[in-house]
């Protein structure tokens, strides 16, 4: 059984090849995160949402015409990393270029599954193809994060869509962090992620230079990877101090979606956040924040907001900024 769907874009045939290898074009319309080894024998690895891991390796590049690759899902014993293959096509026309995407190598229910994944993936990039404009994926909110990793995926599709707005002009910009414009609440983000990728023996590497969005993703990429291939049990040598994984992990999820409601703030953007997102969230918070935290500076004492507040609200309430509104 395979599936094949043809879809018309607006562009030549170099920027349709950008656009499903180019890893800044891949998570405008494809991925949350992605790490893109572009060479036959190269390998890839797709946050196509959160929890959702695709993996395999390039086996025919030709750019601006053709890219073939195997295909699986991580921890899938169905379709498991390299056990299918897809195939994409393009074709030059008078109005753009005729992407032809084929996957094989799968059953009728598997095939049936994938129908409905690339069937939305396809529409997205036909869409950004067309427009130039990001949209928020309804697919990447987290109703209930089954462990802080996805938890932390999922904040991170919400951050980048607000850091992709984030333009020269707003870099000067008041954050909700008193201490902190634009420019310098990124640089501690990064700083923050990179810290704790460092601790997981990722391979980070902080470039100021690039753009907000772009900066901030390849941190995320290879620390969310190396944290999920580690998971949360035991402890993690920070280098100031040894702590919990379970506690780094709600750090870094605070880091991501406490500051991504930041970044949207300064900016005058909206933080889209599931309620049962933020709530997960706001339990790891509770875990991971006390008196000493608050003590030392880190974090300033909870704001009240009332009962009907919600769940982002209280959120951020509990970690001493003011909710928008309150």
């Amino acid at each position: 059984m395979s599936f094949e769907r043809t879809v018309i874009l607006p562009v030549d045939a170099d920027t349709a090849f950008a656009l499903v290898t180019n890893p800044e074009r891949l998570r405008r319309w494809q991925t949350v995160a992605n790490r893109v080894d572009l060479q036959t024998g190269g390998n890839y690895r797709f946050t196509m949402g959160p929890g959702h891991q695709a993996s395999g390796t390039f086996t025919e590049i030709e750019p601006g015409e053709r890219l073939v690759f195997t295909m699986g899902w991580e921890g899938s014993d169905a379709v498991p990393p390299g056990d299918s293959t897809v195939f994409i096509t393009l074709e030059p026309l008078d109005q753009g270029t005729a992407l032809t995407l084929r996957h094989e190598g799968l059953d009728a229910e598997q095939s049936s599954g994938h129908a409905e994944g690339w069937n939305h993936f396809l529409d997205r990039l036909k869409e950004f193809a067309e427009t130039g404009e990001a949209a928020i994926d309804e697919w990447n909110a987290v109703p209930e994060p089954q462990n802080p990793i996805v938890s932390a995926e999922g904040s991170v599709a919400a951050l980048q869509f607000i850091l992709n707005n984030i333009c020269a002009a707003d870099l000067a910009k008041a954050t909700p962090c008193s201490e902190f414009s634009v420019s310098e609440l990124l640089d501690h983000l990064a700083g923050s992620v990179s810290m704790i990728g460092g601790a997981l023996g990722a391979a980070v590497s902080d470039d100021p230079a690039l753009a907000p969005e772009a900066r901030i993703a390849n941190l995320v990429q290879p620390t969310l990877e190396a944290f999920a291939a580690r998971g949360v049990a035991g402890e993690i040598d920070l280098g100031f101090a040894v702590m919990p994984a379970s506690v780094v992990a709600g750090i870094l999820n605070l880091e991501l979606m406490v500051h991504g409601w930041d970044f949207a703030q300064a900016t005058g953007q909206e933080f889209a956040i599931h309620p049962g997102h933020a709530e997960y969230v706001l339990g790891l918070a509770r875990k991971t924040v006390g008196p000493a935290q608050r003590t030392s500076g880190s974090f300033a004492e909870e704001t009240m907001v009332a009962e009907s507040a919600s769940s982002l609200d209280r959120l951020i309430a509990f970690t001493g900024r003011v909710p928008a509104g309150a």
